[in-house]
């Protein structure tokens, strides 16, 4: 099979690989539509892996392994690689685990269902797990103002979406120039608003402030975690509050009463089983109800090949709401 490796200085090398073999609780998938996250260009470039960075699955069931009873050969699906083994998305084939592989409705693409998996767990890892809000089958009952800095990048937007689910409003969202896809996702009639980064920090604490309408502010997603975004965010939090970010913080101390958490997707292979199982699923559900909607995309030409051009535009900061995806039957050589 073809499958893309990516070293250090975003060098990507289409090669000839055998296709693997699911263990026991694996699945493997004839990949019809990889994603991409902006942690395919940070693995080779910021920790020096070389490999298949890619995990964002979405297609054909081939084969499971001997445990697997969810999914059989046949099976459209979108599954969520481990980080950094082998075997990724970036090829015709790819292994997933079972519990974080889930059906996709005949209705949803396999570009859409490549936008999902890392980024909207992410978002639900986020959300539930560290801030600890309600969880949408236990919606909130009285006003719980959230606020989403970087609402228009993938993890932003889906964290809107679970956050309106779980009736989580006012939704007091941060973002830039891709606002009009925001407001596409809020409910203004519930207070939800953005506030527009570019008119500086200033502007921005204001604006947050102004928006809380007095109210306390005890949570905050920081799906930006760059340009000193949870600096900003801090200054407005109040005592006894929660921030979760996607990126650790650049040598800085949050305020006394302000809890700073991490948020790593990655642990939904170990020790977070569990809610990356059940969140799969209920993704499954949310597509096929039509209130959770996948990121837009943008289809890469040259399938593998255009691997490499689309990791520089995403180093580079050119995705703006958007979603890169490859189609692997684009790729030279593929048959």
């Amino acid at each position: 099979m073809k499958e893309a490796i990516v070293s250090k200085g975003l060098k990507v090398e289409i090669v000839d690989s055998p296709i693997p073999k699911p263990h026991a609780d694996q699945v493997l998938i004839k990949v019809v539509v990889s994603g991409s996250n902006p942690k395919d260009w940070k693995v080779p470039e910021l920790r020096n892996i070389t490999g298949n960075v890619g995990d964002d699955i979405a297609g054909i069931v081939q084969q499971v392994g001997e445990d697997v009873t969810e999914f059989k050969p046949g099976d459209r699906v979108a599954a969520f690689h481990q980080i950094t083994q082998p075997h990724g998305s970036y090829a015709e084939y790819a292994i997933a685990a079972q519990h974080t592989t889930f059906h996709i409705p005949r209705k949803t693409t396999f570009e859409e269902a490549a936008a999902i998996p890392l980024a909207a767990m992410t978002a639900a890892v986020g959300l539930y797990s560290h801030l600890g809000l309600p969880q949408p089958w236990t919606p909130a009952t009285e006003p719980t103002p959230l606020i989403i800095h970087g609402a228009s990048s993938a993890v932003g937007a889906y964290a809107v979406q679970f956050a309106r689910k779980s009736n989580i409003h006012p939704l007091i969202c941060v973002a830039g120039r891709s606002r009009p896809y925001v407001e596409t996702l809020i409910d203004s009639n519930k207070g939800d608003l953005v506030i527009d980064y570019r008119d500086g920090d200033d502007a921005v604490v204001e604006g947050l402030r102004k928006a809380s309408a007095g109210s306390k502010l005890l949570y905050a997603f920081d799906a930006t975690s760059e340009h000193n975004s949870y600096v900003t965010v801090s200054k407005v939090l109040s005592e006894g509050s929660k921030i979760a970010g996607v990126l650790p913080p650049n040598n800085y101390e949050f305020p006394p009463g302000v809890s700073h958490s991490l948020v790593l997707v990655g642990n939904v292979h170990t020790t977070q089983k569990d809610i990356g199982f059940v969140y799969f699923r209920y993704i499954t559900r949310a597509l096929q109800e039509g209130w959770f909607k996948a990121q837009p995309q943008e289809v890469v030409p040259g399938g593998l090949g255009g691997i490499q051009k689309a990791l520089e535009d995403l180093k580079a900061g050119k995705a703006h709401a958007v979603k890169y995806v490859f189609r692997i039957a684009d790729t030279e050589g593929v048959v």
